[in-house]
């Protein structure tokens, strides 16, 4: 009955809107080098009618009422187009060219190709509805980011959680990556990782997008789920000349001395009439390089003093080889048809090998009345390889893979309706093939430990040892894949509508049917040697060995990581040969971590645009979204034997208003001001019913099945003043409040008895007397959030001489949460952040550009914050500050040909996390820096 009325509905407006004596515009905006121009704001003077050109550059004009009409077309660093048309009961289609400059020649601008980029985001921000920040191919070119997630960074509100030196995980606006949303072309795409949502912006090059929109507040015809904000990724459009550009450079990283090389091309134009648009991509990247790595675990004894139960002394030696390729189709049917199609391959190669010198078991000797008078423990040495053939090379493999195909129409229908639709589907998966782990233990009791100062601590043998006193303890392969598909399905309509005489007013709606699946298929089986074999696994004095201890350790020379077996030596041993190994099945060491998941979710929206003058306008929404879930995982009970636990949680279903005011003040000034809800998803893993034991590490993680979604109620005032020497300053206050906020808690002191009262029908692990660390994700019941943001980002070209060279780029955001808890033993706790929340984020650069020549130097900074929450304020773990200084410069050539040199992390900025107080280090790891110079042309 509904979709009846619903039928019957759009037959109704069809009709009524087609009655008018009216017709139809199709306008398109590119530069002097037929160069789209999206955010151009088109006026039809003398009246209530103003449009805004998308990233095409296009704009579609409907039901403008038959008569001679001035239009005006404006953008900031160009001079305004004014020309006549003539509307008639048809479809027109116009083309306009704007040249840069200004034609006030009281305030005469020249913008030049430096320029061009900045103007063609800050005309999209300013003439958008939503709260949003915009950067362009040609800033991100302007900065030394290799990768999307560095160039994120740059955007006001924006920072990233780095993986092995590179920028990965998005947070907006202090909030944790799980509460983002990242869409390439307005479709979302799916996780390459196992047991989240979050999409890897290190596996996409900056090369492939033309250009980044960073949504803080959604409006109803977005995709809710994005408590801080929406990361859209535009992919390049064809362009409406022929065009040839490209990038090829060389590096160096400091870190391991390895090479860092990297080639792009992007070439593209328009066929058959300019009906038929093609663009294709590509790019390959190498990258060299490592880390030095040190952790511990913090305990503290029955009188509060603290200590290191857990030591580890970690060097990585990377090879990483990233391959992009992107290509779009667009074609013209007629004037009212259009189709587009889209493909893109993104393919990630990740080789690693990791030397662990672990010492663990760590227990404090206690006199009588319980104070540290030694400590006892074990130590183990790991080396993380793999077989040794043409693809995994005796090294950890891990390759990622995001794929994505979309088809794409829009639709004039009755002169009066533009409908678009869009149908693509992703997906993403991780292969880990013959992954191999071989460990020697040392069984010693006595150890040293140094924690005078906790910022550096260190366990070390009380006593020397010999390689032979390590003993052969266990080897074993892992075998993994993990893959997550998408299929997105989208409907749009949007009409003109008569609310109020001579006013503008616009309905839009639509709808959304989606089904995500993913699967996570572990195999562990471990190695026992036979009589045949024993002997030459012994110890680790018998074994091809390498020494990894190096007096330039980053994190101290005071430590050496010793000697581990070859990478080699593990790759060359025959595992299949049953002579000398017997393979065992370890289901208690992967069958937990196994999961599949499905998940549909269905949603409608509507909305109205409305003007009621040619300062003021109000978009008014509502969202329905409702999410259907099933999920099947594994427990082991105490027999070992697996068994299947399914979940069907009830639907997820939510109501999402919205409204969004904006204000158009004189002298280039906007004011927007909204009230929006969006939720967020739990991760997909953490609604598994699982539990992963871990005993090399001693640590146990359990899903949640009780998880339930975080839905945020978001107000926003925002002001911006742009500049027509292409620039802005603005200003912003936010306020969140967050229902069922996520968290996980986190004990670092989870003895046999915990686990027996906590998960009683499963097989306990955990020996009597240790100290294991737990994890397991919850909901918290009401986190308020607070925070406002400034930037400013210009060319000083009112100063006189060289100085008009200068530009300033800056932007602060200030972020505040506060919430309560509950542990599970029912102890509250009172004022804690929310965990991923940054409270200080700071983007600062200085340039200085001429005709041919640019030098600008980087800073990026981001508070500590609270990452996971703990039983007490002792186990809360923190994500250190970080403070990124990165420096480059070019030089024209030839006007088509730029030289380029770029030097990253110079402050050799660790990834840092402490435990409880900023000088206990929980994790340090170094990156050093790194320089790479080529050429980038744009021959056509």
């Amino acid at each position: 009955m509904k979709r009846k009325l619903l039928v019957v509905l759009f037959t109704i407006l069809v009709i009524l809107q087609g009655k008018a004596q009216s017709g139809t515009l199709k306008i398109k905006v590119s530069d002097e080098n037929n160069l789209n121009l999206p955010g151009a704001l088109i006026k039809l003077q003398n009246t209530n009618l103003s449009f805004v050109t998308d990233t095409r550059g296009e704009a579609i004009l409907v039901k403008i009422p038959n008569k001679e009409y001035t239009i005006s077309i404006t953008y900031i660093g160009y001079k305004t187009n004014i020309s006549k048309v003539v509307i008639s009961n048809n479809l027109q289609e116009l083309s306009y060219k704007l040249e840069a400059g200004s034609n006030d020649l009281k305030n005469v601008i020249v913008i030049g190709d430096r320029l061009k980029g900045q103007a063609k985001a800050l005309n999209q921000q300013k003439n958008g509805t939503n709260i949003t920040n915009i950067i362009s191919a040609d800033q991100i070119g302007r900065f030394p980011d290799a990768n999307l997630g560095d160039a994120l960074k740059r955007i006001p509100g924006v920072t990233m959680q780095n993986d092995q030196g590179e920028a990965r995980d998005i947070i907006i606006r202090g909030l944790a990556p799980q509460l983002n949303s990242v869409t390439i072309n307005g479709d979302r795409i799916p996780s390459a990782e196992g047991d989240n949502r979050r999409v890897q912006m290190d596996l996409i090059p900056s090369d492939m997008i033309q250009t980044v929109e960073v949504s803080k507040t959604i409006s109803a015809e977005m995709e809710p789920d994005a408590i801080g904000g929406s990361v859209n990724l535009v992919t390049r459009s064809a362009p409406n000349k022929f065009r040839l550009s490209g990038t090829t450079s060389l590096g160096y990283n400091a870190v391991r001395g390895g090479q860092l090389a990297n080639a792009a091309i992007v070439v593209g134009g328009r066929l058959f009439n300019k009906k038929l648009g093609i663009i294709f991509s590509g790019n390959i990247n190498d990258n060299v390089y490592g880390s030095d790595n040190v952790e511990a675990v913090w305990s503290q004894t029955a009188k509060g003093v603290a200590y290191v139960s857990q030591h580890d002394i970690r060097v990585y030696d990377v090879r990483r080889i990233r391959r992009s390729g992107q290509l779009t189709l667009d074609y013209k049917i007629n004037k009212n048809n259009s189709i587009t199609i889209n493909g893109m391959y993104n393919w990630r190669d990740d080789w690693e090998n990791r030397y662990r010198f672990r010492m663990r078991d760590i227990t404090p000797v206690l006199n009588t009345t319980g104070d540290i008078t030694g400590f006892r423990g074990r130590a183990r040495v790991e080396t993380k390889a793999g077989i040794n053939n043409d693809r995994v090379r005796s090294t950890r493999l891990e390759e990622q893979k995001v794929r994505l195909a979309s088809i794409k129409g829009e639709h004039i229908i009755a002169k009066t309706i533009v409908f678009n639709w869009s149908s693509s589907y992703s997906k993403a998966s991780e292969f880990r093939p013959n992954e191999r782990y071989m460990d020697f233990q040392n069984s010693i009791t006595n150890v040293n430990m140094d924690i005078a100062d906790p910022e550096k601590p260190h366990v070390t043998f009380a006593a020397p040892t010999t390689l032979t006193g390590f003993a052969f303890r266990r080897l074993w392969e892992l075998n993994g894949l993990t893959e997550e598909t998408e299929w997105n399905n989208k409907w749009n309509f949007k009409m003109p509508i008569n609310l109020v005489k001579d006013r503008k007013s616009e309905l839009k709606f639509g709808g959304r049917f989606s089904r995500k699946t993913k699967d996570r298929n572990n195999i562990y089986t471990q190695y026992n040697r036979t009589a045949a074999s024993s002997a030459g696994l012994a110890n680790l004095g018998v074994v091809g060995t390498l020494d990894q201890s190096n007096q330039k350790y980053l994190a101290g020379k005071k430590y050496a990581a010793g000697i581990f077996v070859q990478p080699g030596f593990i790759g060359d041993l025959n595992l299949g040969n049953t002579s000398n190994f017997t393979a065992q099945d370890r289901p208690e060491e992967y069958l937990s971590g196994n999961y599949n998941a499905n998940e549909e979710i269905w949603s409608a929206y509507g909305s109205i645009n409305h003007q009621f003058n040619d300062k003021l306008s109000v978009n008014i929404g509502i969202r329905f979204e409702n999410t259907y879930l099933k999920y099947q995982g594994n427990v082991l009970n105490n027999n070992l034997a697996a068994q299947k636990i399914n979940n069907n949680p009830p639907a997820f279903k939510n109501v999402l208003p919205s409204i969004i005011f904006k204000y158009n003040a004189p002298n280039d000034i906007v004011l927007r001001a909204a009230y929006t809800t969006t939720f967020a998803r739990p991760a997909f893993f953490d609604l598994v019913p699982y539990l992963i034991i871990n005993p090399s590490d001693k640590e146990i993680r359990s899903g949640n099945s009780n998880l339930r979604p975080t839905v945020s109620n978001n107000f926003d005032f925002m002001f911006e003043k742009y500049f027509k020497s292409v620039g802005i300053i603005s200003g912003g206050l936010f306020y969140k409040r967050l229902d069922n906020f996520f968290y996980t808690l986190r004990d670092n002191a989870f003895t046999a008895s915990k686990f027996a009262a906590e998960l009683p029908n499963v097989a306990n692990p955990v020996p009597a007397g240790e100290n294991w660390i737990y994890s397991k994700p919850f909901n918290g019941d009401v986190m308020q959030l607070f925070g406002y943001e400034i930037a400013i980002q210009r060319q000083l070209d009112f100063l006189p001489g060289a100085w008009k060279g200068l530009g300033v780029y800056f932007n602060y955001t200030y972020t505040k949460s506060t919430g309560d808890i509950f542990t599970p033993t029912g102890i509250k706790r009172e004022g804690l952040s929310l965990p991923g929340t940054a409270p200080h984020m700071l983007n600062a650069s200085l340039s200085w550009e001429s005709k041919r020549f640019l030098a600008r130097v980087a800073l990026n900074y981001t508070h500590s914050y609270l990452d996971e929450i703990g039983n007490n304020s002792f186990e809360d773990r923190f994500y250190d500050k970080q403070l990124f200084v990165d420096f480059n410069t070019s030089y024209a050539i030839k006007p088509k040909l730029r030289w380029f040199f770029e030097m990253t992390n110079i402050t050799n900025q660790p990834l840092r996390y402490f435990q409880g107080t900023s000088n206990r280090t929980m994790q340090v790891e170094y990156y050093r820096e790194r320089w790479n110079t080529g050429l980038k042309f744009d021959l056509f």
